[in-house]
Formats: C-alpha cells, structure tokens, sequence
C-alpha cells in the first residue's frame, strides 16, 4: 500500500485551473481499483491519496501522469507501508509481514 503526499509547488490559483482535470485523473485510479481515498490537506497546501499495489514503480508512473505533477503543480512524496492491519471495511487489502 502507498501514501502519495501531494505538496503545491505552485500558487493554489495554478492546481485550481487544472481541477477538472486531476478529477478526471483520481476518477480513472479509483476506476483500476488502485485509489482507495484521497482528499486536500488541511492547510490546503497539496493532497493526500491512499493507493493499493504492489508495484513501487507503477504507482510512481501513475502520480507523474496526474496533470498537477506533468504540468509541474506539485511534488509527490510516495510511501510505500505493509497494511498489516485496517478496519473491517479495508480487510481485502490487508497485507501479511514477508
């Protein structure tokens, strides 16, 4: 499983005038089943996305297709963590320890 940290690296009024698009970019992942949430961080300095696989470097080829990072809105920082354990709900993503 991955944390994806959206930082802005340019002014909110730029990511705003790609909005449209970075919707249509997290309704695609959530469509592959590779996006599980995702939201603004509270300040609004960038976002957060909780994905699903078990390719590193997939997930890092899906965050530089999102229209903020190829028009340079953002810097992504990738987390990649074992989700050995989650609420009920989250179960089919559970992981086991290698």
């Amino acid at each position: 499983m991955f944390v994806l940290e959206l930082t802005y690296t340019a002014p909110v009024e730029r990511a705003d005038a790609l909005m449209a698009e970075h919707i249509t970019w997290l309704d695609e992942q959530y469509a592959a089943g590779v996006f599980i949430a995702s939201g603004r961080k509270n300040p609004r300095d960038g976002g957060v996305i909780l994905a699903v696989g078990e390719d590193r470097a997939a997930i890092e080829e899906i965050a530089a297709a999102d229209p903020f990072a190829a028009q340079g809105v953002c810097a992504y920082r990738i987390t990649e963590f074992i989700a050995t354990k989650t609420a009920p709900a989250l179960a089919p993503y559970r992981q086991q320890l290698p």
